[in-house]
């Protein structure tokens, strides 16, 4: 058999960056022949994490069918969210976190889903489980990929899981948690170094709501203005790309990371159902949305229902 590719969904955050390395790992300590790749460049914040722990990025794949006939996902399983082909390759398995969306297979697999803050939580419990130790360094990754997703455990998505995660990781690691999550967190929100274009893109999904196509992006920064001020590029960078993608509706959330408060910016139709989903009135195109940071838990939810009413 090929060597089996792993990897997270598509514009890679930290948790899917490293979830894929930390599943790699765990294969391989089973006598599986694997290779964490990546569907896209690590962003700025994972750039910080990768760097200060002395670990390589990834290699990036557009497309797998052309050099392997199964692969892993985690961190993701929606399709439109994964590897353009992966129709053409058989999924051994899944390590995930979110919704089950439009995911089905010809043959068993292993499927491993729960409801907690980060798809790196999930991968301690299953190191913990078959009793493989955890390296040092691939600690300190995977406890990054969790203050990532959880925004250093103040997300809803946080579980008690996700906190014991953090502290084992932590002490394996000989990690401050609140200084360097603070930090890391901090990396990256370095927004004027990107264009439009990339603000939007950098942290996005799509999904399928009743049959709109719907893209939800999110940004983080420790200065809301910094995105306000910007608003008209966003707004037209998303208008383009709901011409150029056909997406119905193009969601921008940017989080206060420090606050967890965001602004929600939105381009494309059905601007009514995004009023009802989160009981606001648009001003512009914008509301304000204090106290929700997470798209998984506090958007999708609420803006699926609204779609379906």
């Amino acid at each position: 058999m090929s060597k089996v590719l792993i990897f997270g969904h598509q514009n890679p955050d930290t948790d899917a960056i490293v979830a894929a390395k930390a599943f790699a790992y765990y294969q391989s300590k089973k006598g599986l022949d694997v290779e964490a790749v990546a569907l896209g460049e690590p962003n700025m914040e994972t750039n910080y994490v990768l760097n200060h722990f002395d670990e390589p990025a990834p290699r990036v794949i557009k497309t797998a069918a052309n050099e392997t006939d199964h692969v892993m996902l985690v961190d993701h399983n929606e399709a439109q969210q994964s590897v353009p082909d992966r129709d053409q390759v058989t999924v051994d398995a899944v390590v995930d976190h979110h919704k089950i969306g439009n995911f089905e297979t010809a043959a068993p697999l292993y499927y491993r889903a729960e409801p907690v803050g980060c798809c790196s939580t999930i991968l301690t419990e299953m190191f913990n489980e078959e009793k493989i130790e955890i390296p040092a360094k691939l600690a300190g990754l995977m406890l990054s990929a969790i203050i990532s997703d959880t925004l250093l455990l103040q997300s809803p998505t946080t579980t008690d899981i996700d906190r014991e995660a953090v502290r084992e990781l932590a002490e394996i690691a000989d990690i401050d948690v609140q200084s360097y999550g603070v930090e890391m967190l901090k990396a990256g929100t370095n927004l004027s170094a990107k264009s439009d274009k990339e603000l939007i893109d950098g942290d996005a999904k799509s999904f399928d709501m009743s049959g709109k196509s719907v893209r939800i992006g999110q940004i983080n920064t420790v200065d809301l203005n910094e995105v306000i001020d910007r608003q008209a590029g966003l707004e037209k960078a998303m208008q383009d790309e709901n011409a150029a993608e056909g997406y119905d509706l193009f969601i921008t959330l940017a989080t206060n990371v420090l606050t967890s408060d965001s602004e929600l910016i939105v381009a494309g139709s059905n601007l009514d159902v995004v009023e009802k989903a989160f009981n606001v009135t648009l001003d512009h195109n914008r509301a304000s949305l204090p106290g929700v940071v997470s798209r998984k838990k506090q958007v999708v939810p609420p803006l699926t229902d609204a779609f379906e009413a």
